[in-house]
């Protein structure tokens, strides 16, 4: 965990709910890591957690290739929760006996309680997935709670089982059912805005020191802003160097709207206009991936040539964030390493310079918590995400100044659209797409042949999961024909309605 930051520890056994574990101990006040379910006992001590929760997973205890731990050294430590695959593994290694079920349950359920657990009524409503059950409980243990089926919540000496999932939104009472374990853990919450910023200063001054300085890679996101005010506010506008690149992909005037607002915010920045490099290296390129490492190529030259020799310079500050992190940790094993996804991949180890990233154990809405406690505006706190590449992964094919000219003034409009009809917050991320692909069309009475555009709105907590977002056809219709109307080469607009999964919310 974050230095001297106790919290709950969460152990990974191979879930694809374990992050929404830690997302909901945190939303309730409590720290909380997410980490292989093989960690170290040695570490486990060193972190001294409240208490330990053993994820769901999709094995079977019996199988030979299943993780495995033992929970007996585990419960010494701190005491225990177990979630599905948690809870079976508790009671087989304590005595219990866990089989495979007449039927696998997946989906809604309801618990009758026999005993009170916090304040969680006689019956609750819960989300199921399993295939095995617990048939005997082990010894010192007791039922609390059971489906028609099987027995669904057990209590020992410092453990609670659960055979369902309480971190989903469709299980009744489930942030009161995690509470209930913290309780059981004597935890204190603490986990808030004020204490993430004292803890992140502090840390930062501990890692950087009095006299040394720092460069921050400007991207207009969320995240990059956020991190070089924060370490402006820490460290001081002399010893962080600031540099806002456009890389002539970013949305209608944006390059000079955000340089403002950087400079009304007091950070020490320095915007290159490098929109004529870009576009000359993106000739010719059609696949995505080519596009990305071109752009990456030339972002870290150009980011480079750009830097003051006379800075001294000795970190590099990166918006790395704890879903970056999480997404690169095996449940079976293997170590955390960071993803190489950010626009100065492989600068630091060039440029010599130590890696700094204050923010890697936060998720984006405490990234945002943090920005409001610094007092930044809500029109940067929640802008809507925008990829590396910019609009470059937007127009599908070749990039040309005539396509970017076209795309940026279909998005402005859509963009707008959402801010009148007081959508845009409601919406997680919202973009258009420039296809390939002409289609007929009329206007003005003359024959047309021009391009698709496609429209992307999606709902999110994260960007991990995606719903796109149900539009009434009054305001598809009103965009569509502003769209069609103003913009010169659109001819048909359509609306992606594809979630994530199984698409990516980006198109490339």
């Amino acid at each position: 965990m974050a230095e001297k930051e106790r919290g709950i520890l969460i152990l990974d056994f191979g879930s694809q709910l374990t992050q929404l574990i830690t997302r909901r101990y945190r939303e309730l006040g409590f720290y909380s890591e997410v980490h292989p379910h093989s960690m170290p006992l040695e570490q486990i001590k060193k972190m001294n957690p409240y208490g330990i929760v053993l994820s769901g997973g999709p094995n079977s205890v019996y199988e030979a290739s299943s993780p495995r731990r033992s929970i007996r050294e585990l419960v010494e430590i701190a005491p225990l929760l177990g979630i599905c695959y948690g809870m079976q593994l508790i009671c087989h290694d304590l005595g219990g006996q866990v089989e495979k079920g007449a039927h696998r349950e997946y989906g809604f359920n309801f618990i009758n309680y026999k005993k009170a657990l916090g304040k969680i009524p006689a019956q609750q409503k819960v989300w199921m997935s399993h295939g095995d059950v617990v048939t005997k409980l082990p010894p010192e243990f007791e039922l609390l709670g059971e489906t028609e089926n099987h027995p669904a919540v057990i209590r020992g000496p410092r453990i609670l089982g659960l055979q369902f999932h309480p971190e989903v939104a469709h299980t009744e009472h489930g942030s009161d059912v995690l509470l209930a374990f913290t309780e059981m853990c004597q935890a204190k919450p603490s986990w808030n805005a004020p204490h993430m910023v004292e803890s992140l200063q502090k840390q930062i001054r501990e890692t950087v020191g009095e006299k040394s300085h720092v460069l921050c890679a400007l991207s207009g996101g969320v995240d990059s802003t956020v991190v070089a005010t924060l370490l402006t506010r820490t460290l001081g506008r002399e010893r962080v160097h600031c540099v806002f690149v456009n890389n002539g992909l970013l949305r209608k005037d944006e390059y000079e709207t955000v340089l403002k607002n950087y400079e009304g915010l007091g950070l020490n920045v320095k915007g290159v206009d490098a929109s004529r490099d870009f576009l000359s290296g993106l000739k010719g390129l059609t696949d995505p991936e080519a596009k990305r490492k071109t752009i990456g190529k030339l972002f870290i030259e150009i980011f480079e040539r750009s830097l003051d020799p006379q800075w001294p310079l000795d970190f590099l500050a990166q918006g790395t964030l704890y879903p970056d992190v999480i997404e690169s940790i095996s449940s079976v094993g293997g170590s955390v390493t960071i993803k190489s996804h950010h626009n100065v991949g492989g600068l630091p180890e060039k440029m010599k310079l130590k890696l700094l990233e204050p923010v890697r154990l936060l998720f984006k809405d405490e990234v945002r918590k943090i920005g409001q406690e610094l007092g930044l505006d809500k029109s940067l706190l929640w802008r809507h995400p925008f990829p590396g590449p910019g609009l470059s992964i937007r127009v599908i094919g070749e990039v040309t100044e005539e396509k970017l000219k076209i795309l940026r003034e279909a998005d402005d409009i859509f963009i707008s659209t959402l801010k009148e009809k007081d959508l845009y917050d409601k919406i997680w991320q919202a973009f258009c797409v420039l296809l390939p692909i002409h289609t007929v069309g009329v206007q003005g009475d003359g024959r047309t042949y021009d391009q698709v555009l496609a429209l992307r709105a999606v709902t999110s907590s994260d960007g991990m999961t995606a719903d796109w977002y149900p539009f009434n056809y009054d305001f598809l219709r009103e965009v569509s024909n502003r769209i069609t109307n103003r913009v010169r080469g659109i001819s048909r607009v359509v609306y992606d309605v594809t979630s994530k999964p199984p698409a990516t919310i980006e198109w490339e």
